[in-house]
């Protein structure tokens, strides 16, 4: 700008109307300057003819001078704003999809850096240059830049939404809340503002809260992915080892079978050819003596005849074989000593297997108290919740819901509705006895038929040797020895229940397949005492990992 724009401000070479650079500016009467259009249209709109600054009234509208010095002057800052912004834009960022764009950018729009809400627009860095310089427009209220600025002002009034009313809910502007909302609770947006951030950062702390429970979540869900992982490998790892040893075990015993079945055949043979040997060399002697006689027998020298025949008359000694044969071996038991052979490798192996799976399910060992308020009348509990027996007398207890009031059963207190937990049931010295789980929703009272489809997952012993799972079909099992302690394991969500032989490492029984909708608790029965001889307790034993 030349040194003789210096003479106005940049105050002053704005439009007191318009709030802009002049346009073509005239001089009034007073002295003071204004856009030609802006005063023109003011006066058409005035009742009076009074200036807008000074507010001298004028009796008839004055002809208005165009300012030569003040039109040269904002055409002069006109071109310097225009070069400025040009270099500025260079530097801003242009508005990309999503962005509110400057309402006042031509051709290229540059991305807003506020939003006003009096001018109802949005500017770009140099745009917004006089809403922070100019006193007039300083007092506009700027935002962060947001699009539609019309949602912001009041449908029926026209008017800035600056209030919220409580009692409706809804953003109102200052006449609404002296009009339709006179009577309502009605208060700045600010204040309405502050309380619903207050919402927010407790809305903000739950989902950040939810966000942890969930990402904890994850956390929980990849280690159980890990821990299957490594319990795959290992039950892998234990197979195919089990595998490979059954099939060196068959490979061997096919082997050890080929190998007496050609030994046998290779004695038989060897056998044969001996006595072939011997046939073959008396049959070659019997040939040689057969030509000699009928030689002797065409002779005519008579000596000769009679001197050779003593000799000749007889056949040459031989071996009696009447009773010779070659007898073919017997291959009876063969294939039989070999299989229980293989047998006895499969026990083994499966015997290695059960002692690594009790120790691993024996790992979720839970502790477990029998619970007196399930307990039946007759039956007895020591101190400790631990042991339960029969007796000859029927204590005075109150038939309370939980109680089983008929069949000698009694439930633990623990109940279980997830996961995978084991306990262990001394059962040495009984002739019955019931042991197993039950849920919680089974019928206490009266006979009771103890089976999966009424809620009870058992087996028992009856008669000193009758061991069976009593399944929808009681299953008989045959064992090769009598358990004198029972371990109990429960995968509620793999619905399985599984029975072992705790000293002998064996499975007894599993109930597989089963659907767990409710809590479960171990289950007992000492069963009748038996004139004294089923007066063996239950007990519940503490877990001893099997090592």
């Amino acid at each position: 700008m030349s040194a003789a724009s210096c003479l106005l401000t940049e105050d002053q070479l704005l439009c007191s109307i318009c709030l802009d650079v002049f346009t073509d500016p005239v001089s009034t009467p007073c002295g003071h300057n204004f856009c030609k259009t802006c005063i023109t249209e003011h006066w058409n709109i005035d009742v009076l003819c009074q200036c807008p600054n000074c507010k001298r009234v004028f009796s008839t509208r004055p002809e208005l001078q165009v300012n030569t010095l003040v039109c040269e002057m904002a055409a002069q800052f006109r071109q310097s704003a225009q070069q400025n912004a040009s270099s500025s834009s260079s530097e801003q960022q242009v508005s990309k999809p999503g962005e509110v764009p400057c309402d006042v950018c031509t051709g290229t729009k540059l991305k807003a850096l506020k939003s006003c809400l009096v001018c109802l627009a949005s500017y770009c860095e140099t745009h917004l240059e006089p809403h922070r310089t100019k006193s007039g427009l300083k007092r506009h209220q700027l935002m962060d830049p947001v699009e539609d600025l019309e949602a912001r002002m009041c449908t029926k009034h026209d008017k800035l939404l600056e209030l919220f009313c409580k009692t409706d809910q809804m953003c109102v502007c200052l006449l609404c809340s002296v009009t339709d909302h006179k009577t309502h609770n009605v208060v700045p947006l600010r204040e309405e503002s502050e309380g619903k951030k207050a919402e927010l950062r407790k809305t903000e702390a739950d989902i950040q809260q939810m966000i942890q429970e969930r990402r904890l979540k994850i956390e929980e869900v990849r280690r159980s992915v890990e821990l299957s992982k490594k319990d795959a490998d290992r039950e892998t790892a234990d197979g195919v080892q089990v595998f490979r040893a059954l099939k060196a075990s068959v490979e061997r015993s096919q082997t050890e079978f080929m190998e007496a079945i050609t030994e046998k055949q290779r004695k038989t043979e060897k056998q044969a050819e001996g006595f072939i040997k011997e046939l073959e060399q008396e049959i070659s002697e019997l040939t040689q003596r057969s030509t000699e006689v009928e030689q002797l027998s065409q002779s005519e020298d008579h000596l000769l005849l009679l001197q050779s025949f003593p000799s000749m008359n007889a056949a040459p000694p031989t071996k009696d074989w009447t009773e010779v044969s070659v007898r073919p071996p017997s291959y009876e038991g063969t294939v039989r000593r070999a299989l229980n052979e293989l047998e006895e490798t499969l026990s083994e192996q499966m015997k290695k297997l059960f002692e690594a799976e009790l120790k691993r399910v024996q790992q979720y060992a839970a502790d477990v108290t029998l619970d007196p308020d399930t307990a039946n009348p007759w039956l007895i509990l020591s101190d400790d919740g631990k042991q339960v027996c029969d007796s000859d007398v029927k204590k005075n207890l109150p038939d309370n819901p939980e109680r089983f009031n008929y069949c000698l059963n009694v439930l633990a207190k623990q109940s279980f509705s997830s996961g995978r937990f084991y306990f262990e049931v001394q059962v040495k010295g009984k002739t019955d006895w019931d042991v197993g789980v039950a849920k919680e929703s089974i019928n206490r009272k009266g006979t009771i038929r103890l089976n999966p489809q009424k809620g009870y997952w058992i087996i028992c012993l009856r008669n000193e040797n009758e061991y069976k799972a009593l399944a929808d079909t009681p299953v008989c099992l045959s064992l090769k020895s009598q358990p004198e302690k029972v371990g109990v394991f429960v995968d509620y969500e793999e619905g399985l229940v599984s029975f072992y032989d705790v000293d002998a490492a064996a499975l007894l029984y599993s109930f597989s397949g089963c659907c767990f909708t409710e809590k479960l608790h171990p289950y007992f029965s000492p069963c009748h005492i038996n004139k004294g001889k089923n007066s063996a307790p239950l007990i519940i034993s503490a877990v001893s990992h099997a090592e």
